[in-house]
């Protein structure tokens, strides 16, 4: 099930846009395309913001209002405060805790450690207050380390203290308060300011990035601090119809459920039946080897929006059920804010089944592993930055899954520096930041423009992509790129009718970023320059998907229930729990993964293919009419495979599952490489 993104037409060329945000190809060895820096031009009084102008602006329609009304209004902004020492520093300090021929390499910086280095001053916090309230504006807090003042005021004030003028625009949909041209600050509060959000009002909010098919014992103690939010209503049930298999490919889809009543081939092929959806002891040899390892020791954080009341529950329920062992005291804790907001927007029912994914999932891969559950206050920008910041300095998971998105068209710059201010603070502790990347291919039939999702094609974060995999007897028999087109059984059920795209991968090519150095001679010379995204895959096609167990609305009350899902959220917690594994066997966590994924060893990721689904060209699916049962009668799809909107799996890395997929052998090589 997926939520829509709200998007915008592209008011700039790729060419354009990286001006405007002065993102740059860092010369460092393993640095990455750079984000908005904090300052572009300082004049003789005042220093302006790189890319504090809206992107959408040459594009939008101003709106009449009275000059009253237009200055009366209040609204509330942050002031990010830059690093101790500048942006410049911390990144160089990132850049040698990568460069193994560094002394630094890989020696993580504790949160005090980070804090003394690199954490705004005292007396920048409190420069920039004083100057706010000189201004008019009531200085509403200052965040606890220091990573942004926050205030507010009439739009007038507002205006004048950032050298602006706030107007009122329409735009994509949205009437929306923004800055009319770039903010600027007095040179001396300007030095300490990395960005300015909040002058923009337009919506920018995070879906989470999972589908499922057919659909447009003890509970472990969970320690929070705070309560969960009370008001998600179980989404409405949803169940696999039958036939379905228990090991890919077999049985074949020759007959209807009555298995009587013959099917016709897909282009010339007898295609396998669905999988019912694999489970944790599948996942587990296919991918680990069986290995030993386990996580233990290792803490993985994940992050979504609000708290599913009935997480513990029905993670035990299906841990227990399906193999994967029972959660021990303490194993599975939260941390969620003091209030929960937006639900009408952002649909809290719609997220749990994003976090019981989630949780199963890195479960599933890593059934030792401690799971620190970090909830969001609600689905906007703001609020998983805060949700970001609280994983960073608490400092206790060294791997953390984020399985939601946005367009890059939707990003500016000011959003951008302040996610990658968190990342940059994580990579210094030694975090890995994992990223699914999208379920619709490369955007170009939901947006009429090709682009990437972010916090995904971030430099500083590892993008997750897809396959469409088959597990038999736990070994993977068939895999490629997750790419759907649906077809259906037409009315005399003697053909199949062709549907079109339905969902894939996400991928292609930023254009926010810059192509980074990790990334120089593995990506094709031939593709454009953005950041080219995903790096890494696993199983995310939702035909192949993981079965997993909510308590959900059924027609004869509240209850549990166990269905397939699949999508990049789950590429990207099962990656996580693999990475777990790896952490635990190295005894540290590797922090930013993309320099260590891209040197490689070959061998140690599995290349994907067209020709590694060894010639399967998908399954046929059955849905319940219902969603439920079969008693209001059947449906029959093909789902084929590697048919992604325009990206293309390909030998080496591709646009749909980037390197690869890890390969059981990763597990002890990255053990020695520390």
């Amino acid at each position: 099930m997926t939520s829509a993104i709200p998007h915008r037409a592209l008011a700039l060329t790729c060419a354009a846009a990286l001006g405007t945000l002065g993102l740059s190809l860092s010369p460092t060895a393993v640095a990455a395309g750079s984000p908005a820096s904090p300052t572009a031009k300082v004049g003789a009084a005042r220093t302006t913001l790189a890319g504090s102008t809206p992107r959408w602006l040459a594009t939008a329609q101003k709106q009449s209002l009275t000059a009253a009304a237009a200055a009366a209004g209040t609204q509330s902004v942050r002031v990010y405060l830059s690093p101790r020492g500048g942006l410049d520093a911390l990144k160089a300090t990132v850049a040698k805790l990568y460069d193994p021929t560094s002394a630094q390499y890989h020696h993580w910086l504790t949160t005090a450690q980070y804090d003394a280095a690199f954490a705004p001053t005292a007396a920048s916090a409190a420069a920039v207050s004083s100057y706010l309230r000189s201004q008019g504006l009531t200085v509403t807090g200052v965040e606890k380390n220091r990573r942004y003042v926050s205030a507010t005021g009439t739009r007038a004030r507002l205006g004048a203290a950032f050298g602006t003028t706030l107007a009122t625009y329409r735009h994509d949909g949205q009437t929306v308060t923004a800055n009319a041209s770039a903010v600027s600050l007095p040179a001396a509060v300007g030095a300490s300011v990395l960005t300015v959000t909040g002058l923009d009002t337009t919506v920018s909010t995070k879906t989470p990035q999972h589908v499922v098919p057919g659909a447009t014992g003890d509970a472990p103690t969970i320690t929070s601090s705070a309560k969960a939010d009370p008001n998600a209503t179980p989404p409405d049930a949803f169940q696999n119809g039958r036939p379905c298999a228990i090991n890919f490919g077999t049985p074949l889809a020759l007959f209807k459920a009555d298995f009587k009543t013959p099917l016709p081939k897909f282009a010339g092929q007898t295609l396998p039946y669905a999988p019912c959806g694999y489970t944790g002891p599948s996942f587990r040899a296919a991918y680990e080897g069986n290995s030993a390892l386990d996580g233990a020791g290792v803490t993985v954080a994940i992050t979504d929006a609000y708290a599913w009341q009935f997480i513990a529950r029905d993670a035990n329920t299906y841990a227990s059920q399906h193999g994967d062992g029972s959660y021990a005291p303490g194993q599975l804790t939260q941390s969620v804010p003091p209030a929960f907001t937006h639900q009408a927007t952002c649909d809290p029912s719609g997220w749990s089944g994003e976090e019981t994914l989630d949780v199963e999932a890195v479960h599933a891969m890593a059934p030792a592993a401690k799971i620190k559950y970090y909830a969001s206050a609600s689905c906007n920008d703001s609020d998983f930055l805060e949700t970001l910041g609280r994983v960073v300095d608490d400092n206790q998971a060294t791997i953390v899954t984020n399985s939601w998105s946005d367009l890059e068209e939707n990003e500016s710059a000011a959003s951008v520096a302040a996610y990658e201010q968190v990342f940059l603070q994580g990579a210094t502790q030694g975090i890995t930041f994992l990223f699914s990347s999208g379920d619709n291919g490369d955007e170009l039939a939901k947006t009429a423009i090709k682009q990437v999702d972010y916090p995904a094609s971030d430099p500083y974060a590892t993008a997750a992509g897809g396959t469409s995999t088959g597990i038999a007897t736990g070994a993977i028999t068939a895999q490629t790129g997750w790419g759907t087109h649906t077809w259906a059984l037409s009315p005399n059920g003697q053909r199949w009718i062709d549907g079109g795209f339905l969902y894939g991968a996400g991928g292609g090519y930023s254009a926010l970023f810059n192509q980074p150095a990790f990334q120089n001679g593995v990506v094709p010379t031939t593709a454009p320059v953005g950041r080219a995204v995903p790096d890494i895959a696993m199983d995310a096609d939702p035909n192949t998907g993981m079965l997993i167990g909510q308590t959900q609305t059924f027609p004869d009350g509240v209850h549990y229930g166990e269905y397939r899902i699949g999508g990049t959220s789950l590429a990207s917690p099962l990656l996580a729990g693999m990475m777990a594994l790896a952490n635990q066997g190295a005894g540290t966590g590797f922090g930013w993964a993309n320099p260590l994924l891209y040197s490689a060893p070959k061998g140690l990721i599995t290349d994907v293919t067209h020709g590694t689904a060894h010639g399967i060209k998908g399954v046929v699916r059955v849905n319940n009419n219902n969603g439920i049962d079969a008693t209001d009668g059947l449906s029959y799809f093909v789902r084929t495979f590697d048919q992604d909107s325009s990206p293309a799996t390909a030998r080496g890395w591709d646009p749909v599952t980037g390197l690869g997929v890890p390969h059981p052998a990763l597990l002890a090589a990255v053990s020695t490489k520390q």
